[in-house]
C-alpha cells in the first residue's frame, strides 16, 4: 500500500507550459519560474513497514494509526524544513521475507530518507536493519530487542523509540529488591525479542543478586505446564513471562490453573487491553512492566510527559473511536524523532548527516518518555520511563510509581 500526497504540477499548468513551448512564445525565465515553483513544493519521504495482517496485526493496526497521526501533525505544522512529508507505507504481513522485500523497495525505488518501523516484531526489525545500514539510510525501530541498535559502533544508522531490555529488567530488579524476592523464573519465547532479554538478564542478575531459573518456549506453543512446573519445583518468588504472542495468555491461564500464588509478571510487550480482556479475571492477578503511556491518568501532574500522554490519548480516541495501546506511543514518537533528526540535519542532508543529528537529540519530551541519544547510545529512553502496572478489568492502573 502507498500513502502520501505527491507533489506535481497541476494538469492545467503542465498543459499551458507545453502549449507555450509548441508556439515558441515561452521565455526561458518563465519556464524556470514554473520549474522553481515545483521545486519549492518538493517533499521529504519517510518509509514505514508494520504488520497490519498476520499474527502481529493486532499491534500493527494501532501503530500504523499513530504514525499516520504523526505525519498529519507534522504536515499541519509545515512539514520538515518547510517540506511536506510524503509517507510511504508497506504491510510486512508478519513475515520477515515480505518485510525484507518491502525494505528493498523503500531503499531502491521509493528512495526514502528514513525508515521508521520494523514490522512490529523484533525478528523482522533485525532482518531489516542490515539492509538500511548497508544503504546508509537511518532506521528507527519501534521494536524492542536491544540487538537492533547495539553495538552502536556496528549499527551507526539504527535507532530505537522503545525502552531497552536492560532498562526494563533493571526496573523489575528494583521491584524484586523492594519485595525481597531473590529467586525468579524467567520464561522467554524463542524469538529475537525473548532471547535478547535472556542475554541481558544473564548480565544483570548477578549484579542485582538474583538467582534465575531460565525456561524457553516457542511463540506457537499451546502448553507451558512443563516450564511452569519447573518454576514451581524451584520454589521461585516470582515468574516473569517475556513474549508479545498469544502464548502469554496460556502462561496466565495455566499458572492460575496450577494454583501458583507467587507474583506473575509480563513484559512491556504484553501491555495491551485486548490481551487483558481475553485473559478475563486472571488478568487482575498479573503485574506488568510498562512505559507510562497506558497509565497516564494515574501519573502525578508533575510528571514531565503526562500532558503529552493526555493530549495524544484524547486525539487518538476521538479519531479512531477506541483507546490506544502502549505501542501507539512508541510509534508516534518514532516518526517525531525522525523528524527531529531531519530538521536538525537540514533539507539536503544525506543519511549520514541525519544519523549524526539523531545522536545529538537530548531531552526530547515524547509520549513514551524523555529521549536522549548519543553516539554510544541509540535508544533514548531510560529506566525512569518505566513503571509497574496492573489491569483492573477496565483499564491499566499504576501499581508502583518511582
Amino acid at each position: 500500500m502507498y500513502f502520501g500526497i505527491q507533489t506535481k504540477w497541476s494538469l492545467k499548468r503542465a498543459a499551458r507550459v507545453y502549449a507555450w513551448l509548441r508556439l515558441g512564445v515561452v521565455a526561458v525565465p518563465m519556464l524556470c519560474a514554473a520549474l522553481g515553483t515545483a521545486s519549492a513544493q518538493a517533499q521529504v519521504k519517510i518509509g514505514s513497514i508494520l504488520s497490519v495482517t498476520g499474527p502481529a496485526a493486532f499491534l500493527g493496526e494501532d501503530m500504523k494509526a499513530a504514525m499516520q497521526m504523526a505525519v498529519d501533525d507534522l504536515n499541519a505544522k509545515g512539514g520538515i524544513n518547510g517540506q511536506k512529508v510524503e509517507w510511504v507505507f508497506y504491510d510486512g504481513e508478519s513475515q520477515a521475507a515480505k518485510a525484507i522485500n518491502a525494505t528493498r523497495r523503500l531503499l531502491s525505488q521509493d528512495k526514502v530518507s528514513v525508515i521508521v518501523g520494523g514490522g512490529n516484531m523484533s525478528g523482522i526489525a533485525l532482518a531489516m536493519q542490515p539492509l538500511a545500514e548497508k544503504a546508509a539510510v537511518p532506521f528507527v525501530s519501534t521494536e524492542g530487542a536491544m540487538t537492533i541498535v547495539y553495538p552502536a559502533a556496528q549499527r551507526k544508522f539504527a535507532f530505537k523509540s522503545t525502552v531497552d531490555d536492560d532498562q526494563v529488567l533493571e526496573r523489575l530488579a528494583d521491584y524484586f529488591a523492594k519485595n525481597k524476592i531473590t529467586k525468579i523464573a524467567f520464561l522467554a519465547d524463542s524469538s529475537g525479542f525473548g532471547q535478547s532479554a535472556v542475554e541481558q538478564l544473564k548480565t544483570i542478575a548477578p549484579k542485582r543478586h538474583l538467582e534465575v531459573v531460565y525456561q524457553s518456549f516457542n511463540p506457537a506453543d499451546t502448553d507451558l505446564t512443563p516450564q511452569l512446573g519447573a518454576a514451581k519445583s524451584a520454589d521461585v518468588g516470582a515468574i516473569v513471562c517475556w513474549t508479545v504472542t498469544p502464548a502469554g495468555l496460556i502462561f496466565i491461564k495455566q499458572a492460575n490453573q496450577m494454583g501458583l500464588t507467587m507474583p506473575l509478571i509480563h513484559s512491556y510487550g504484553f501491555v495491551d487491553q485486548r490481551y487483558m480482556q481475553l485473559a478475563g479475571e486472571d488478568a487482575r492477578k498479573l503485574l506488568l512492566v510498562s512505559v507510562k503511556f497506558p497509565v497516564g491518568a494515574d501519573l502525578p501532574d508533575s510528571d514531565p510527559v503526562k500532558a503529552n500522554i493526555t493530549d495524544l490519548t484524547k486525539r487518538f480516541e476521538a479519531r479512531y473511536k477506541h483507546a490506544p495501546n502502549q505501542f501507539v506511543a512508541q510509534s508516534y514518537d518514532a516518526i517525531m524523532l525522525a523528524a527531529q533528526a531531519m530538521q536538525k540535519a537540514g533539507p539536503k542532508a544525506d543519511g549520514a548527516a541525519i544519523a549524526n543529528a539523531f545522536t545529538s537529540i537530548q531531552g526530547y519530551k515524547g509520549i513514551s518518555g524523555i529521549y536522549s541519544f548519543s553516539a554510544d547510545r541509540h535508544s533514548g529512553l531510560s529506566k525512569d520511563d518505566t513503571v509497574m502496572v496492573r489491569y483492573d478489568g477496565q483499564r491499566f492502573r499504576l501499581a508502583d510509581y518511582r
